[in-house]
């Protein structure tokens, strides 16, 4: 079920503690911008008709200054602007410092998925966190720019290939809300979402022991489903036959083919193995080289788990 709240005229429910001083920033400069708007347009009108050209009236020339009314326009705009730059910059560094007791989340952004890693090693496709306590996420990619963005929390940080961006908030209401990628990164851009699943008090811990635990507490062929969905394979590996980005995984187990060079290969455990750990190095022929390495990303028994998974698909 999404979580629900009042919304505010042009933004969706606010469920973070940032989101007020987000929107208070967005409401002054949209109030000022506005009521300057309608100022000089009405001016602006106004001018036309009363200064317009008529007979009879003779062209005058205009003073040189008024020493009050530009003082006036200088000072007011530069106090506005003052004061929408403090409001601006309290909210930014409210999301860029964290306390050193904030839950920290690793996200790295991939064509076309996200992957989040919890402090045990845990990594899902979908964002997990507590109600009520302060989490700082740690952004990198693996290829290009992504960029993480919640709504309904206020927050849009950039994944960088290379670098680390990191962006603090604290939930305040249990449910779930909508992730988006807001950086274009290529032909699935728009397909890649992730769910943010705010836990009430005491569930999230429960979660997270549960989910990690997947090839523990499952049939291996069962896991491995599970480890498909979850780790991003399913935005460019179909199991329905479908073309994709790369390969189906139906009926991929022991099929034979030839890779870009011509070289023929049959999809054992070793070629799917070695597949997942070093996607460069042997490329089927009609594909290009994007799919990213999996090496210490996936354990051993999560690749023969996967490996059990896809023998199932004939």
């Amino acid at each position: 079920m999404i979580a629900t709240a009042d919304k505010t005229l042009f933004m969706p429910e606010p469920a973070s503690r940032v989101a007020s001083s987000v929107d208070f920033t967005f409401y002054f400069v949209f109030g000022v911008s506005l009521f300057f708007f309608v100022i000089l347009v009405a001016l602006t009108i106004w001018f036309m008709f009363r200064y317009r050209a008529r007979a009879g009236h003779e062209v005058e020339p205009s003073p040189s200054h008024n020493t009050g009314l530009e003082l006036t326009w200088s000072i007011l705009p530069a106090l506005l602007l003052v004061m929408m730059f403090w409001c601006g910059f309290r909210g930014y560094m409210d999301m860029f410092v964290s306390s050193s007791n904030a839950y920290e989340i690793l996200v790295e952004g991939q064509k076309w998925a996200w992957n989040f890693q919890y402090p045990n090693g845990y990594i899902d496709n979908e964002l997990h966190i507590p109600v009520d306590r302060e989490v700082t996420l740690t952004l990198t990619s693996t290829d290009v720019i992504h960029s993480v963005y919640v709504p309904a929390f206020r927050i849009k940080r950039d994944a960088v290939p290379g670098r680390y961006n990191k962006v603090t908030f604290v939930a305040t209401m249990p449910g779930e809300y909508q992730l988006f990628c807001t950086e274009y990164c290529g032909t699935s851009h728009s397909d890649m979402l992730a769910t943010v699943y705010v836990h009430a008090p005491g569930e999230f811990e429960t979660w997270l022991e549960k989910a990690s635990d997947i090839v523990g507490s499952l049939p291996p062929a069962e896991a491995g489903q599970v480890l498909y969905q979850k780790r991003g394979c399913t935005q460019c590996h179909s199991v329905d036959g479908k073309a994709g980005i790369g390969p189906t995984f139906l009926g991929i187990y022991e099929r034979q083919g030839q890779m870009s060079d011509g070289t023929p290969i049959v999809a054992d455990e070793n070629y799917l193995r070695e597949s997942i750990l070093y996607p460069q190095a042997k490329i089927v022929a009609g594909y290009d080289p994007v799919m990213p390495t999996y090496q210490g990303r996936l354990k051993d028994e999560e690749i023969t788990a996967i490996i059990a998974y896809l023998k199932t698909l004939r």
